[in-house]
């Protein structure tokens, strides 16, 4: 693989602000694909998330709920250990604002009305990691180091 291309996946800044933002946001997220996938904490798995898709108009709604729960578990488990960040949040991202055009929008801002605050601040969070990488304190760090010695130059960890 391209050198640039794998130190600008595993680089980030070097703070442990991103570890704040990113240990909370994935579990959280990891908590919703739970719900989603597996029927965790009160939700209801595939079948049930698949069917309130589709009844909202997005089809396949099973295949919906399985990519959805997918992004938002693995994404959430891939933020906590901070490895694949900036690819894991990307994904996040693009998964709120799905649920905030598709769900939420037209229900206003505020979460008692299931508006879109919520979904708007995981949205705003998923892109920061995107942008920043893991920080301090993750699994890409420590590959963003290896690659450093193996390629020289200044990526930084």
């Amino acid at each position: 693989m391209n050198k640039h291309f794998l130190t600008s996946v595993f680089s980030g800044n070097n703070s442990v602000a991103n570890l704040v933002l990113r240990v909370p946001l994935g579990i959280i997220l990891a908590a919703h694909g739970g719900q989603k996938l597996f029927a965790w904490f009160g939700g209801y798995g595939l079948e049930g998330t698949g069917q309130w898709m589709e009844s909202i108009g997005l089809a396949p709604g099973f295949i919906m709920a399985l990519l959805a729960g997918s992004a938002e578990f693995f994404g959430g488990i891939a933020l906590i250990l901070g490895f694949l960040t900036r690819p894991a949040a990307a994904l996040s991202a693009f998964t709120m604002l799905v649920a905030i055009f598709s769900v939420h929008a037209g229900n206003g801002l505020f979460m008692s009305n299931n508006g879109y605050e919520f979904a708007l601040a995981l949205l705003a969070a998923t892109v920061a990691l995107s942008i920043q990488g893991a920080g301090k304190f993750s699994f890409d760090a420590v590959i963003s180091n290896k690659l450093h010695g193996q390629y020289g130059g200044s990526v930084k960890g």
